[in-house]
């Protein structure tokens, strides 16, 4: 008998502490309800400072996460356990299109938008040749070597925007070190769920600090909760059209290659752990990604991405069911309809957010290098040392190169010189170490 499209899931009301809960199984509701929101609070803190970096509206982007994430499971028919937040990929090359100077709202949203569409149409694309003719292609342009080196230099290609966030005044870039501490000592001295939300309690504690220095004693630039008591408790999500502009789409249209080798990890790492074989889902699953990132960008939110931070939840938890992020969802879209909410993000002090971007986009560069860890490139190969390199300074430097009216910024020349560097040398035999 064929397989119904979804799942029908088998309830594990008792199950005991430390066993894996598959994809096709569920707990009791009560339980179910709690592990979304857990996924909702890990999902959070990146969900929401990208598109505070990028000048969005965090209310809507939460909002369009969980529309997003309802999507992807429609498509996948709820086989693929994934939370679908904004994506970092998108931050750098949407700051250079709008102009963005870091603080307050994006006045020039709309452009980078039409861009963020025509990234997700080719994501689409890319979904539905994958489910024609599979992964194997993919893979052999981009193998670890050049996945790695994208990814690490997405980290260090908004670094310099970190940094001058912070360095305002003496007192910012104090404050900002401040956070740091906070998000380290987090990460290095708590336990359990409190490390995995690393970002969210180091924020929060840094938010604290920050109140007590400035409303309290006076230092700095106090924050104004007024927004906050201001704000109604419920009322709509703000969307904003988008402008198609050849040249923002032609520079965000690129990311869709860091999405493909982003989302393709994600799949890999969540059938490692739930010890089944997901690769027959994964033009789908592109194919979802591209489609929330297209509807995302017509409501006014920026392009999504499946979660790594969702992902060490269910390692940590061994619960994959699928329908925990449909709760998730419908959670994030609960919040996304209460402006005080939103009114609430939008008190995070700049040095704050600055000081936990410096930590996130380090964290992003150093997860490309441990993707070369894991899977044990061999950097005695002059053809992976010659890629990583040239891709990281490519990257870091923001190398600019322009072909008439098309253009390429640090991240697109860095995704694309990899990729392109590593087929032009993949016939050279081995050689020794450079010198």
């Amino acid at each position: 008998m064929a397989d119904s499209y979804f799942p029908r899931w088998r309830a594990q009301p008792h199950a005991a502490e430390g066993r894996i809960v598959g994809t096709e199984e569920r707990l009791a509701w009560p339980q179910m309800f709690a592990m979304g929101v857990q996924h909702v609070v890990a999902m959070f803190g990146s969900t929401v400072l990208a598109p505070l970096l990028m000048g969005f509206d965090p209310n809507l982007c939460i909002f369009m996460s969980g529309i997003g994430t309802l999507l992807f499971f429609v498509l996948v028919g709820g086989r693929v356990p994934s939370y679908l937040g904004s994506s970092f990929a998108f931050i750098g090359l949407v700051i250079a299109v709008t102009g963005y100077g870091g603080h307050g709202p994006n006045m020039n949203i709309p452009v980078a938008l039409g861009g963020i569409i025509a990234c997700g149409v080719v994501y689409a694309i890319i979904g539905l040749i994958v489910s024609a003719v599979g992964t194997k292609w993919i893979e052999t342009l981009m193998p670890p070597v050049v996945t790695g080196a994208i990814v690490c230099v997405i980290g260090l290609n908004l670094a310099p925007i970190a940094v001058h966030g912070v360095s305002g005044s003496n007192f910012d870039s104090w404050m900002a070190l401040v956070t740091v501490l906070c998000v380290g000592a987090v990460a290095v001295f708590a336990r359990g769920m409190l490390q995995r939300l690393l970002i969210l309690v180091g924020l929060l504690m840094a938010y604290v600090i920050y109140a007590i220095v400035t409303n309290g004693l006076g230092m700095g630039k106090p924050i104004d909760f007024a927004i906050v008591a201001n704000a109604a408790w419920f009322g709509m999500p703000h969307f904003t059209a988008p402008v198609f502009s050849v040249q923002a789409m032609t520079l965000l249209a690129p990311i869709a290659v860091i999405l493909v080798a982003e989302n393709l990890g994600h799949i890999k790492a969540v059938s490692a752990m739930t010890g089944q074989n997901l690769d027959r889902y994964v033009g789908r699953a592109f194919l979802g990604d591209g489609l929330a990132t297209i509807v995302s960008g017509f409501a006014g939110g920026t392009g999504v991405t499946t979660y790594a931070e969702n992902i060490g939840v269910m390692a940590v938890t061994k619960i994959y069911s699928t329908l925990v992020f449909v709760i998730a969802a419908v959670i994030a879209l609960v919040l996304g309809f209460s402006p005080k909410f939103g009114a609430v993000i939008q008190t995070i002090p700049g040095p704050v957010l600055g000081g936990v971007s410096i930590v996130v986009f380090g964290l992003i560069a150093v997860t490309g290098a441990r993707i070369w860890v894991v899977n044990k490139v061999d950097f005695s190969d002059n053809r992976n040392l010659i890629v990583a390199a040239v891709t990281l300074v490519l990257g870091a430097g923001d190398f600019s190169l322009k072909l008439g009216g098309f253009g390429l910024g640090g991240i697109g020349t860095a995704t694309f010189g990899a990729i392109i560097l590593y087929a032009l040398l993949r016939r050279k035999p081995a050689q020794g170490p450079v010198a």
